[in-house]
């Protein structure tokens, strides 16, 4: 009984670890046009304070996005773990 007992608590614990949720927030809305591109730039947060990523803005998503006119909407996804976040900004434009 004791086996099944830690065997159910190690995989609850197991299970709580490796669960996320992940919330995508409007950041900016602009007037210009909705367009076809979209860049994302990425970082993963650590301890909920240190950014991995030093270059982590809305102008390396513009880059990733080939975006070299107005930028239209910003978004940010959060994907949160136990003690690691991953953000993602999020932009359209053409």
């Amino acid at each position: 009984m004791k086996k099944i007992l830690k065997a159910t608590i190690g995989l609850a614990c197991v299970a709580g670890l490796l669960s996320s949720c992940a919330v995508t927030l409007p950041v900016a809305v602009t007037n210009n046009p909705i367009g076809s591109k979209t860049g994302i730039s990425k970082s993963v947060i650590l301890f909920g304070g240190i950014y991995l990523n030093g270059n982590y803005s809305v102008a390396e998503a513009a880059k990733n996005g080939k975006i070299k006119g107005g930028i239209s909407t910003v978004d940010e996804k959060t994907s949160s773990f136990v003690i690691v976040h991953i953000k993602e900004l999020i932009v359209t434009g053409e």
